[in-house]
């Protein structure tokens, strides 16, 4: 009896199938990997995403929004692995709240805000202080009370002392992508909205970025999650040399 029970512990020991994302030691930690991401971050994230999904064939879920709406969500409990906000004041309020591990922090990509018009309008922008002209009837940003690149696109106009000037013209969007469609859709004649979001193409002015703190792309494992060692490789992922390559076709400097 004793002897027949060794073999069937035996059995199951060696049928047990160990889970971790590493094809190369065929191991699947996770099948999904939930990362929450600031939307400047789109289209960057989408083309890393499927790099990553192919190399650890793993299933990356997005979900963008504004960082501070993100962070909250995050610290009522939503499940979440990864989180990559806009700011590293909100990834550091995560950490005092224990709902970052704060040895995952890291830095990775810098972000830019530019200045872009609605088309067909019949005054060309040549530089930011033309948004003080009375044809600039409304002006997009996203809400600087959540979105940190909202609060460069403030803090730039402050610096000009343009802010007191226009702010009476300001609509604000939940998130820079909302900001980003006033425009495309007329809602507003202008907007500050980032870089990684524009068509290279598209005209833009690209605004100064001493005129504003540093758009610091930051990102860590949430506390809460049950895939820490899958929502590490994608932190490791994101600082390689090909996530860097794309990040550099969005626009974004590097550290």
């Amino acid at each position: 009896m004793k002897k027949l029970i060794i073999i069937i512990i035996g059995i199951l020991i060696t049928g047990i199938v160990v889970t971790g994302c590493n094809k190369d030691t065929k191991v699947i930690i996770e099948q999904e990997l939930h990362v929450a991401a600031a939307a400047n971050l789109r289209f960057a994230f989408a083309e890393i995403g499927e790099l990553f999904e192919e190399e650890f064939d793993c299933k990356v879920i997005f979900q963008f929004g504004s960082t501070g709406n993100l962070a909250q969500q995050i610290i009522n409990g939503a499940p979440v692995d990864v989180f990559a906000p806009a700011s590293e004041n909100f990834i550091n309020e995560l950490i005092s709240t224990g709902d970052i591990i704060e040895e995952t922090k890291s830095l990775y990509a810098i972000g830019r805000i530019i200045l872009i018009t609605k088309d067909n309008l019949n005054v060309e922008l040549k530089k930011i202080e033309d948004l003080k002209l009375e044809e600039f009837n409304s002006i997009a940003i996203a809400n600087p009370n959540h979105a940190p690149y909202g609060l460069a696109a403030k803090e730039a106009l402050e610096s000009i002392k343009l802010w007191d000037v226009i702010e009476n013209k300001v609509v604000y969007g939940e998130n820079i992508s909302q900001t980003m469609q006033f425009v495309q859709t007329g809602n507003a004649s202008a907007g500050i909205t980032a870089l990684s979001l524009v068509d290279r193409e598209a005209e833009y002015i690209l605004i100064d970025d001493e005129l504003h703190n540093p758009l610091n792309q930051m990102i860590g494992v949430v506390s809460h999650t049950n895939s820490q060692e899958l929502a590490k490789l994608f932190i490791d992922f994101i600082k390689s040399a090909k996530a860097e390559t794309v990040f550099i076709k969005y626009g974004y400097s590097l550290p």
